[in-house]
């Protein structure tokens, strides 16, 4: 069977499970694993973007000579990124480095292509006519890498913590995983329970003997009926939208107070999440390590952009396209950064430890039946795109800002 029929197949398979869910009730936003609502329709970016202000990132000289030798006589090389999900401030730096020309300095067309309930990134990345790059979570690309023959490699670790939670109402009384027990617990399945069910083990706690696990849709709307005692959620998109909604006991918006929250970072079975993904196959051609170092040099840049500028990558994201309101955004650019910054090693590195937590987890939970080779993982095209930014590329004193809260988000 070839590689390209392989992952056919997968599709095909993965589509049945999908549909077998149900997908959202009318009127729900689709979330799973920090996703949002898929768009209607892409809006056009306002005409006359406004310039980056003094001391932030606008391409450097030594990035645009490095591009005009890249592209040649003023040709751009021409490739495409698929994004896990539909547009949303998840996705802002890479937005912000097309806006804001970063990728155009460095020779690049990147077509953004956008994501949703029925597109799995992973799989798509994975084809060999397909994208370039590729924005998943790690678990699922190693599941793909030892189940199905992807060549996919981590070229570059964004998220350096990740952004899982499970909420429920304090009257619940869960605020551990070992409350768990007898409880109905909410996860997204496709690979992006596992943080959950791990925690739950950690705790001798088996589905189906201990707890009822329950496939939540695309949204907490079961959280908010009642369905589950308690939901996944991405703390910079799910939990939002509890805190987005009227409270019927009180006819004001939920407050945190009112809610439990399970960080599984301080849980300890935190799992890697958003990186960029090449396929090895596609890197091993002629050119093309050169075009993935100016590709995250970019990206990068445009990530640092919306470190410093926040306000304005909320601008492009609602730009390319982002259903939920501009005020849901701004929750989710204040919770994304901090996912990202600081990064000790500089933007894009991996941290080891935090790569065979992954690892471990998802051998322990039957995902991969041996560790990942050596090769699923590149660090070299990260460090040098870091050499070529003179921005700061730690963010070694961020500070997470403060955003209110935005009835439905609007």
């Amino acid at each position: 069977m070839t590689l390209s029929h392989k992952f056919l197949t997968m599709v095909a398979g993965m589509a049945v499970l999908v549909a077998a869910c149900g997908g959202p009730p009318p009127g729900s936003s689709p979330t799973a694993g920090g996703t949002d609502v898929p768009p209607a329709g892409t809006d056009v970016p306002p005409a006359g973007t406004d310039a980056p202000p003094a001391g932030t990132d606008a391409p450097t000289d030594a990035a645009t000579d490095t591009a005009t030798e890249s592209a040649g006589a003023g040709e751009l090389d021409e490739v495409s990124l698929q994004l896990q999900w539909a547009p949303q401030a998840q996705f802002a730096g890479y937005f912000a480095a097309r806006e804001e020309g970063f990728y155009e300095a460095e020779g690049l067309d990147v077509e953004i292509l956008d994501g949703g309930p029925e597109v799995i990134p992973q799989v798509v990345g994975s084809d060999p006519a397909g994208p370039e790059f590729t924005i998943s979570w790690v678990p699922k690309v190693l599941e793909v890498r030892g189940n199905a023959g992807s060549d996919l490699v981590n070229i570059a670790q964004v998220f350096q913590r990740s952004g899982t939670l499970s909420v429920s109402f304090t009257d619940a009384g869960i605020t551990s995983p070992a409350d768990f027990a007898d409880k109905r617990v909410g996860v997204w399945d496709f690979g992006n329970e596992y943080e959950v069910t791990a925690a739950a083990r950690a705790e001798g706690l088996e589905e189906g003997e201990d707890y009822q696990k329950v496939i939540q849709p695309f949204d907490m709307t079961f959280l908010l009926t009642d369905q589950i005692d308690v939901a996944e959620a991405m703390i910079y998109n799910e939990y939002a939208q509890v805190l987005e909604a009227e409270n019927p006991d009180t006819g004001q918006l939920y407050q945190p107070e009112d809610l439990n929250v399970i960080d599984y970072n301080e849980v300890g079975t935190a799992m890697l999440q958003d990186a960029i993904f090449a396929r090895a196959a596609w890197l091993a051609e002629e050119g093309n390590e050169d075009i993935a170092e100016r590709f995250l040099r970019a990206s990068f840049r445009g990530w640092i952009f919306c470190r410093e500028n926040p306000e304005q990558c909320i601008e492009h994201t609602v730009a390319a396209g982002s259903t939920l309101g501009e005020g849901h955004q701004a929750w989710m650019m204040n919770e994304i950064n901090p996912l990202i910054w600081p990064s000790p090693g500089g933007i894009g590195q991996l941290d080891e430890d935090l790569y065979q937590q992954t690892v471990d987890i998802a051998l322990e939970a039957g995902i991969l039946e041996e560790p990942p080779s050596e090769d699923a993982v590149r660090t070299d095209l990260a460090e040098a795109a870091l050499d070529g930014i003179e921005e700061d590329t730690t963010g070694e004193g961020f500070e997470k800002g403060t955003v209110d809260v935005t009835p439905g988000g609007e």
